[in-house]
């Protein structure tokens, strides 16, 4: 008799290991874990169900949106004790209400399903990520997910107005609300936003739409340095405002290795330059507004001395091309070998700094190293990651993977920043987070931890050391 045996619900329980084993990796094939059975819910109610039976027989359970995370939060362990909670089949589209601009929705449903059916609304839901097709609402909010339009719109947080969240215990907290205000006690949701499944289930989500725009135009710009992009971004900052939607960084490295790996990829500029920004402008009204916003700007900056080359794309198509060239940049690099990456975030102001002195140190020390550094300049979370040298040695690559990241995350901290912006800690980073936080922090981290999960079932050693 299987311990398995009382657990009743609809939807599926897998437990044959060739149905089980894409839910045991992660998408950077850096954990790999077992478990008792993958649980597949059709129903909130029926996560209660196993949450309760969890609860019962002291069973860890680690919940699963599309399994795209990079620090290995959605993995179990090795010893097989836990079961995942994969909620894919929970993906059904509640409500879109266009008064008052949010879309109500399961928590498995996949983020590009979202995008469709706010713009079939007329509306825009502004989330976007390079894993987008395959990527849950359950797991970006669990993550606090960012991406590329942080810099107009926020990330996963101050995307979502409500949540709902089966407890620890398997009771259900509907917290669906649609409000923008509300000041009647703690902020329950801001919990379970980015906690990344050690404190509750989500289940469900009220997510904020807003107006579709008329026309979205892009320019892919190639610039000196990080301080030519900055001083690009304050211009842009001051004559496009509200209208700047995205604002992204590549270094040459970065396109270099997308256009090795992608056969239909195209250099978009004919300068080749140390550095490439990718502006995004959006615009409610039309197209001619976004894209006069944009070469102005860049007619100024030509001025200026910021800018070396720069191309506005003047098709959709041609937009899309420029926006691949940023998107493929991590599929690439892991295409060309073994990498250490970097998910950090330091003020605006101090990324040129920090730059300086990271670059400096990891040269030094190892001069082979090639760099790959890329990311979301407008919100100041970078990308900092590395490749081995050509032909390099793999497992030597690997071996100094914790002084790497010493040097960094020492780095980042004494420029004021994080060493997890939108990636989560997950395990990568979960003995690092313990070093850097203070122990006030913690404390409390451990306390909410206890009061939410007291026999530690959910997602355990995940996130807290």
């Amino acid at each position: 008799m299987s311990v398995l045996d009382d657990l009743r619900i609809s939807g599926r329980i897998l437990t044959d290991p060739a149905d089980t084993a894409p839910f045991l990796t992660d998408w950077r094939k850096l954990w790999h874990g077992r478990a008792l059975a993958v649980v597949q819910p059709d129903t909130t109610a029926d996560v209660a169900t196993v949450l309760r039976w969890c609860g019962r027989h002291k069973v860890p359970v680690v919940a699963q949106g599309g399994n795209t995370g990079m620090s290995g939060g959605a993995t179990p362990d090795p010893t097989g004790s836990a079961i995942v909670l994969s909620l894919a089949r929970l993906n059904t589209i509640r409500e879109v209400d266009t008064l008052n601009n949010t879309i109500t929705l399961d928590a498995g449903c996949i983020l590009q399903t979202v995008q469709d059916a706010a713009e079939q609304a007329g509306r825009l839901f502004p989330l976007s990520l390079a894993s987008e097709g395959s990527c849950t609402i359950g797991g970006n909010l669990a993550s606090n997910a960012g991406g590329t339009a942080v810099l107009r719109y926020g990330n996963a947080r101050e995307l979502c107005l409500g949540l709902e969240v089966v407890t620890a215990t398997g009771e259900i907290w509907d917290g669906l609300s649609g409000l923008r205000k509300d000041n009647s006690g703690y902020d329950l949701r801001d919990l379970f936003i980015g906690s990344e499944g050690t404190l509750g289930v989500i289940t469900g989500a009220v997510l904020k739409l807003f107006p579709k725009p008329a026309a979205r135009v892009a320019a892919f710009i190639g610039v000196e340095s990080v301080a030519s992009a900055l001083g690009l971004l304050d211009e842009a900052r001051n004559r496009i405002d509200s209208a700047l939607t995205a604002f992204e960084i590549l270094s040459e490295q970065c396109l270099a290795l997308v256009l090795d790996h992608f056969p239909d990829a195209r250099r978009p500029l004919e300068t080749t330059c140390r550095a490439y920004v990718l502006i995004e402008v959006t615009d409610l009204r039309d197209e001619a507004n976004a894209r006069e916003a944009l070469e102005s700007l860049l007619v100024t900056a030509f001025e200026q001395g910021l800018v070396i080359d720069g191309a506005i794309a003047e098709s959709v198509a041609q937009c899309r091309a420029f926006w691949s060239l940023r998107e493929n940049i991590a599929e690439a690099q892991g295409a060309a070998g073994s990498t250490i990456k970097h998910d950090i975030a330091v003020p605006i102001s101090r990324i040129v700094a920090f730059l300086a002195d990271a670059d400096a140190a990891i040269a030094a020390r190892w001069p082979d190293l090639r760099f790959v550094t890329f990311g979301h300049l407008g919100d100041g979370n970078i990308h900092y990651n590395f490749s081995p040298p050509a032909g390099g040695d793999q497992a030597a690559f690997y071996a100094e993977q914790h002084a790497i990241n010493g040097v960094v995350h020492d780095l980042v901290i004494h420029h004021g920043g994080t060493i997890s912006a939108e990636h989560g800690l997950g395990v990568l980073r979960r003995d690092e987070a313990a070093r850097y936080k203070s122990p006030v922090a913690l404390d409390l981290m451990r306390a909410i931890k206890r009061a939410l999960d007291p026999d530690g079932l959910l997602n355990p050693d995940k996130m807290l050391a």
